[in-house]
């Protein structure tokens, strides 16, 4: 799968967060975006962000789908040795330990919590 404008936008978002001190505003609970049907992920979290608002994946055994506000980025799984959960391209990762959410654009990074809500 290639990367669109989509992605490009939902990295450029999260790198922008992260090299910079931005708030993103919480999004309602019902989302305006979702990943399309085909692509059938089987589990859809919520994760609230300190500084950085609320993000919203959606996985499954071999790649995830990362939303906020109108973009999404798609991730696939990695095999590692490292505990947790793994999803990334060549810019971003995810990193799912238990309740946990890691988002790293190398050199930095942030930590997410889960919420009840999705």
């Amino acid at each position: 799968m290639t990367t669109g404008p989509a992605a490009r936008s939902a990295a450029s978002l999260l790198a922008a967060g992260l090299s910079a001190t931005v708030v993103v505003p919480l999004m309602p609970p019902v989302l305006a975006m979702s990943s399309p049907w085909w692509e059938h992920y089987e589990i859809r979290e919520s994760f609230l962000c300190r500084n950085q608002g609320r993000l919203v994946v959606e996985r499954n055994d071999a790649q995830a789908s990362l939303i906020s506000g109108g973009s999404r980025a798609t991730l696939f799984r990695e095999t590692s040795p490292l505990p947790g959960v793994r999803y990334g391209d060549d810019n971003l990762r995810l990193i799912l330990r238990g309740d946990e959410l890691t988002v790293e654009r190398l050199p930095q990074r942030f930590s997410c919590f889960r919420t009840d809500q999705a």
